[in-house]
């Protein structure tokens, strides 16, 4: 597993006390987490995110994450570990995750435009060495203009929708097509601050850091 040290503020909004990873590639979450100005590790967690048979999103979603954040907790029980996992799921009931090609980025953007669809969020918090593990998940309903094929194709060939879950981009280009949201953006961009923010103070993991002059 690779790790990555990130670049903090001088002044932070919140602090660790402890180790603290994020099991987590994703350049979103990761920005999410440095707006608050905490200091972490990056680390990757390779799981197998096939679907059991019969599992309804909400319950695979939050398996994923657990399972991503135990991947890399066995590895570093020291450490407090923080994962994600999101995907999209449409109101008939047919879950999105990350396109495999820019046909099936632009065949997922024609089902989703003009139509409300849900964004999942499942995240854990784990430490093995202290013996907890919490795992928690947010949904966010989101609903799209229309687009047009050649929009949508136009977007498309701007790469943006390529790692995204339901191919697009709330944080960037793909949040000018949101008509209408109910929920955190933050859920669908990839992890739920909100939430994540008040569990960390809880379990003692991040304090208010101190601002100087």
């Amino acid at each position: 597993m690779a790790a990555t040290s990130l670049l903090q503020f001088s002044h932070p909004l919140l602090t660790c006390k402890e180790g603290f990873i994020l099991a987590s590639l994703s350049p979103r979450r990761q920005d999410l987490l440095q707006n608050l100005g905490l200091e972490f590790t990056v680390m990757a967690a390779a799981v197998d995110e096939s679907m059991h048979a019969g599992e309804i999103p909400a319950l695979y979603v939050q398996r994923l994450a657990a399972a991503k954040a135990a991947a890399v907790a066995d590895h570093q029980g020291g450490n407090w570990v923080l994962a994600a996992d999101t995907i999209v799921v449409r109101d008939d009931g047919v879950m999105l995750g990350k396109p495999r090609s820019a046909l099936e980025a632009c065949e997922m953007l024609a089902s989703l435009a003009g139509r409300w669809h849900t964004v999942y969020t499942a995240f854990t918090i784990i430490h093995r060495g202290r013996g907890v593990s919490q795992t928690s998940m947010d949904q966010t309903r989101v609903r799209l203009m229309p687009l047009s094929p050649a929009l949508i194709a136009a977007y498309v060939a701007t790469g943006e929708p390529m790692d995204k879950a339901g191919s697009y981009a709330l944080q960037g280009i793909g949040g000018s097509f949101i008509a209408d949201i109910h929920g955190s953006p933050s859920t669908v961009i990839g992890l739920p601050v909100h939430l994540v923010v008040a569990e960390l103070m809880d379990m003692g993991v991040v304090e208010v850091g101190c601002h100087g002059a």
